[in-house]
């Protein structure tokens, strides 16, 4: 089976700047709370593979994984999956950017299951996700915002 969420905010900047911070992973710990480092692994045109690491959870356990992302900035669109799935049998993540007015609006589609031996199923995973998501995607709008239109 495979678990599906959707979720979208409007981020009063426009695409250019949107798509340049959204996209330099190596900068993601300023932009997400839960990303403590990102260490970039191997880069090829438009392609990107990458190492995140989780700032430790409530048990003190600190989750990492292998990620990579293909950006497509002419369709304003990024695909990603993970290489290291842990404890996913997949995770696969759509990222896609729509000029609206007012700004531009960023929207994460993601399909994913969990193995049967992980430590939650996938209704627990899809919880976590539609909530986490809303949380980091407000931190995001937030700190692009904050940057004004120029990007300072």
């Amino acid at each position: 089976m495979t678990a599906h969420t959707e979720n979208e905010i409007v981020i009063r900047a426009p695409f250019d700047l949107v798509w340049e911070r959204t996209n330099d992973v190596e900068h993601w710990p300023e932009l997400f709370s839960e990303y403590s480092a990102a260490e970039i692994l191997e880069r090829e045109g438009d392609r990107v593979r990458f190492r995140l690491t989780m700032h430790p959870d409530r048990d003190g356990n600190v989750w990492s994984w292998v990620s990579e992302r293909r950006a497509d900035r002419a369709a304003r669109t990024v695909t990603a999956r993970r290489i290291e799935t842990g404890p996913f049998a997949h995770m696969d993540i759509r990222w896609t950017y729509e000029e609206v007015s007012g700004g531009t609006r960023m929207r994460w589609v993601q399909d994913f299951a969990m193995k049967p031996e992980a430590p939650v199923d996938d209704a627990w995973m899809r919880a976590n996700i539609e909530r986490n998501s809303k949380v980091q995607m407000a931190l995001i709008r937030d700190r692009i915002e904050a940057l004004g239109p120029a990007g300072r």
